[in-house]
C-alpha cells in the first residue's frame, strides 16, 4: 500500500457543493421534457396533414411557438447537463476542458438555429 491513509488518498477530491444544484437542474428539465414532449407528440398527432404548408402553418401558431421554444430550451440544457457529467467523470486534464468549451458550443449552436428557425416561421407568418 504505502500510499498513505484512505483520507490522505482523497484529500482536495471533496464535494464542490454543486452536485445538489446539477441534480436539481437535471430533475426540472427532465419534468419539463416530459409535459413538452408530450404535448409535441399530441399536438403533431393531432395535425390533418403533414405536409410543408399544414406544419408551417401550424408553426406559425403562437400557441405553438412558444411551447416549441420552451422544449427546443428545455431540451438543449438537458442534453449539455447530461454531457457534463459523462466529461466531468471520464475525461481529466485538459482534455476535460477542451471538450467542455466544445459541448458549450454545440448545445448553443443547436438551441440557437432550432430557435431561429422556429421564431422566423412564427413572425414571417405563411406567405398567402
Amino acid at each position: 500500500m504505502g500510499t498513505g491513509t484512505e483520507l490522505g488518498r482523497v484529500r482536495g477530491l471533496g464535494s464542490a457543493k454543486e452536485g445538489a444544484h446539477h441534480w436539481w437542474h437535471q430533475r426540472l428539465t427532465a419534468g419539463s421534457n416530459l409535459f413538452l414532449m408530450l404535448w409535441f407528440m399530441i399536438a403533431v398527432a393531432r395535425l390533418n396533414a403533414y405536409d410543408y404548408e399544414t406544419v408551417r402553418l401550424w408553426v406559425s401558431s403562437a400557441w405553438v411557438a412558444v411551447p416549441l421554444v420552451l422544449l427546443i430550451g428545455s431540451i438543449c440544457y438537458h442534453f449539455r447537463l447530461g454531457l457534463q457529467v459523462v466529461i466531468e467523470d471520464y475525461q481529466h486534464g485538459s482534455q476535460r476542458v477542451i471538450l467542455m468549451v466544445l459541448l458549450n458550443f454545440f448545445t448553443a449552436a443547436v438551441a440557437a438555429a432550432a430557435i431561429f428557425s422556429i421564431l422566423r416561421i412564427a413572425f414571417t407568418g405563411v406567405p398567402k
